[in-house]
């Protein structure tokens, strides 16, 4: 019997969610700001070669989303990567694993809120409507551009921005505005939330399509030469903003408790979602680097930008419409997503009751959406949008690397348990013994990485002062390839979660030593919180000191 996280018996929200509303809703999160702004510094890293990034980050998602589908399948509760690693590994690493998903859904969304901004701002001066620079721009970025004395938004509101006593107010108002409309919309509901959200689905779509027809007559295919500018080296550089495009797909899995059928929809929307959307990016990021020269790509508008350079004027309007529409639709499930967690979490025990009280009239957890929307809006007072970027990325791989880790560790189940999953249609991770195959496929690609690549290996093991902080991930990861070789070979273990597992932590070492710095503090500063609150409160261990006295 699975220990389930989350309480599987509280069944308050209402089911209202079909696949297709599944669908949509991991659509809607993953083509957001990936599309419309970190995709112009990921091909600005990475020149045309970048798609292999996208194609070797979906097949990593692809891999981590089965595993996703085999827990949502048998754990159908809201809590997502929380309530899967409460199962598979109990509750301090799902204690973790609910810190990192604060990164991925609601710091996430400050970036999202500012990319936001910057798209609604342009809008609004094509109908001649000019916000004052010190109302569009974050305080840290403005600082910074005073500092370096350049940046024109930046310098215009460090000059021109009210001041009381020393300190000049400085605010992104379009960001915090959005925020406070998106808590409200979700306050209300999952039912309106998911009829506005596929009202986006449909608009963005379009208007993407529309984006690479046009876009398509202006490709030079001499943008393509060189492929990889910078090397591989490069392509891996653009492994934050490359990833964070993808983090939505696992948001599908927090509303296991609004989907009507959730062991047989959750799955198939998370998979159809991934394959749509990966398709999308690739398609986009070829139109892209056809168009203009990598080099011209490093700004947080891509899109905008391309069809500037070009002179077609008129898609400019239309792109920043879909801008505006595609992130809204992303902060919408990233901000169902988050009070779900914290829902579940709560009902653990680990957080307070109060984040798991729901709301009589509207049947959401009414009190952990406003405190979402409080986590969100007020850092957009004090960060920016690159130091957020990265945190998140960082924070739902390793989610995913659990995930992953905890199919490989689920008992089997018995051949009548089988059978009922099959007969109502519920998904289940075909079984492939890795037992020569997860070897093999290690020799395989050690041979092909020294034959494309002749000096990888010589200068990943260089440890001098400069280059130790840089390889050391990746000799970690050499040293995690080896260890799992050896388990697949004594324990057969499932071939799909592996590869999940192996790719996961393939794209953790593309991510800079910083990231890690900053992640461990998020970390520390989790577990403190834990012993303090969650240790004493958790339903499990009262149930263990009850049982002891």
């Amino acid at each position: 019997m699975l220990k389930q996280g989350g309480d599987g018996e509280h069944a308050a929200l209402n089911k209202v969610l079909t696949v297709k509303d599944l669908t949509f809703f991991g659509i809607a999160a993953i083509i957001g700001g990936g599309t419309f702004s970190a995709i112009g510094n990921a091909c600005f890293s990475g020149g045309p070669g970048v798609v292999i990034l996208y194609v070797i980050c979906a097949i990593a998602c692809g891999f981590t989303a089965m595993c996703y589908a085999e827990f949502a399948s048998r754990v159908p509760v809201s809590g997502s990567a929380y309530t899967y690693a409460y199962v598979s590994f109990g509750e301090i690493f799902a204690w973790i694993i609910g810190w990192a998903l604060i990164m991925e859904y609601s710091i996430g969304n400050i970036y999202i809120a500012f990319s936001w901004s910057g798209y609604f701002t342009n809008l609004l001066e094509t109908f001649h409507i000019h916000l004052p620079e010190w109302l569009t721009i974050n305080y840290l970025s403005a600082k910074e551009a005073f500092a370096m004395n350049k940046g024109a938004e930046g310098l215009a509101a460090w000059k021109n921005a009210p001041i009381i006593g020393n300190l000049r107010i400085i605010f992104d108002l379009p960001a915090v505005i959005i925020n406070v409309l998106i808590t409200y919309l979700v306050y209300r509901g999952a039912k309106e939330s998911r009829n506005f959200s596929n009202v986006m689905v449909y608009i963005k779509l379009a208007i993407i399509a529309l984006v690479i027809v046009v876009g398509a007559f202006y490709v030079d295919i001499e943008n393509w030469t060189p492929f990889m500018p910078n090397g591989f080296g490069g392509v891996m550089g653009g492994v934050s903003a490359v990833f964070f495009a993808y983090i939505g797909f696992d948001a599908v899995s927090t509303l296991a408790e609004e989907s009507k059928n959730p062991q047989r929809d959750l799955p198939k929307g998370m998979i159809y979602s991934l394959v749509i959307c990966t398709v999308v990016y690739i398609i986009l990021a070829l139109v892209l680097t056809g168009m203009v020269s990598y080099q011209l790509l490093g700004v947080s508008d891509p899109l905008a930008e391309i069809f500037a350079l070009k002179g077609v004027k008129w898609m400019l309007f239309i792109v920043s419409i879909a801008a505006v529409v595609a992130m809204t639709s992303v902060m919408l499930v990233f901000q169902l997503g988050q009070p779900r967690i914290w829902m579940t979490m709560a009902r653990d025990g680990l957080m307070p009751k109060k984040f798991a009280e729901i709301h009589p009239k509207f049947k959401t957890p009414g009190f952990a959406t406003i405190v979402t929307g409080l986590v969100v809006g007020l850092p957009i007072f004090f960060t920016n949008e690159n130091l957020v970027l990265d945190f998140t990325s960082i924070g739902t791989l390793f989610a995913f690397v659990l995930v992953c880790g905890g199919v490989l560790m689920l008992s089997p189940q018995s051949e009548a348990e089988l059978a009922e999953r099959a007969t109502k249609g519920k998904f289940r991770i075909p079984y492939i013994n890795s037992k020569f195959i997860f070897p093999a496929l290690l020799v395989i690609s050690a041979g092909l990485i020294q034959y494309l690549f002749p000096t990888f290996f010589s200068d990943t093991f260089r440890f001098s002062k400069e280059h130790f902080a840089t390889n050391i991930s990746m000799v970690v990861f050499f040293i995690l390839c080896i260890v799992m070789s050896f388990l697949a070979f004594v324990k057969n273990l499932s071939l799909i979660p592996l590869l999940g597992l192996v790719s996961c932590c393939y794209l953790l070492t593309g991510m800079a030593v910083s990231n890690w710095k900053w992640f461990g503090i998020w970390l520390v500063i989790g577990l403190v919180f834990y012993f303090l609150y969650g240790y004493k409160n958790s339903k499990l261990n009262k149930e263990a000191r009850n049982s002891n006295s």
